[in-house]
């Protein structure tokens, strides 16, 4: 992940239409989240939704993951491994999901509230998919990725959450993880300069206790330390004429919920 590789106009509408059929894909998983669902069951859903997109699910086979999604409940922060495990009321869902198509790949990630979800942890995911947009609002020319990182990190340790050290986002492209790594801490004014052309996954993993985690035998899975929920936001976004540009989009999910969010608009597609 060292060589920073800037994307032409074309490349990044390629990008664009791989990271639309993951926004589709998990708008179509927004449907299927209820009490009793299997996370096994929603990732064979994923995977058929995805090949009949003509795509191929950017997860399957990647560093050897077994699954399309990455499935990670409550304490879990990511790479949870889909399982036969009914989801429960009351929990919360992290479905983090990648498509290769046209030779890009696209890869983002939501949290969902499983029923009812008590208020406190309904906060945690308010705070962090906040903290996201306003990571995405540092990502413009004239600041540098140790911006997007303060930023994030200032919002939600204010709220007393702890933000994960060791996993970052990343730049994406022909490649799913390409260089730059982007922390979602950090100081003001550090790491490589914002350049049009910049394609990134900027993706908040916060925890409602300590920032420490810690990893099961399966050589995936990461859970909080102290057993505390966790939320995961992610978004694909590009760097055009100086300015964020979402190439993913959660209005699938928000149709589905019934919720209303102009969260996205100021990053549109002009």
């Amino acid at each position: 992940m060292n060589k920073l590789i800037l994307k032409t106009r074309e490349e990044i509408e390629l990008i664009r239409e791989s990271a639309t059929l993951v926004s589709k894909t998990l708008g179509m998983l927004a449907s299927e989240i209820c009490p009793g669902v299997t996370s096994l069951k929603l990732d064979k859903l994923a995977e058929t939704f995805i090949r009949d997109n003509e795509a191929i699910p950017g997860f399957l086979g990647l560093y050897d993951f077994p699954n399309t999604l990455c499935v990670s409940p409550n304490s879990h922060v990511v790479h949870g491994i889909p399982d036969d495990k009914p989801i429960k009321e009351g929990d919360i869902l992290s479905i983090d999901c990648g498509v290769l198509k046209n030779g890009f790949y696209g890869d983002h990630a939501f949290t969902f509230c499983v029923g009812d979800v008590d208020s406190k942890t309904k906060k945690l995911l308010d705070t962090t998919k906040q903290a996201l947009y306003k990571g995405i609002s540092e990502f413009k020319i004239g600041n540098r990725i140790g911006d997007i990182g303060y930023t994030i990190q200032k919002h939600c340790e204010s709220e007393g959450y702890g933000v994960v050290r060791e996993l970052v986002g990343h730049g994406i492209g022909k490649s799913m993880h390409e260089s730059p790594e982007v922390p979602n801490y950090g100081k003001r004014g550090k790491g490589k300069k914002i350049q049009n052309g910049m394609v990134l996954a900027i993706e908040p993993m916060i925890n409602m206790g300590s920032y420490k985690i810690k990893q099961l035998d399966d050589d995936w899975s990461i859970l909080t330390k102290d057993n505390l929920p966790s939320a995961h936001f992610e978004h694909n976004v590009a760097l055009i004429d100086g300015k964020p540009n979402l190439l993913s989009t959660f209005k699938y999910i928000d149709e589905v919920l019934g919720i209303r969010s102009k969260d996205e608009d100021q990053f549109k597609n002009q």
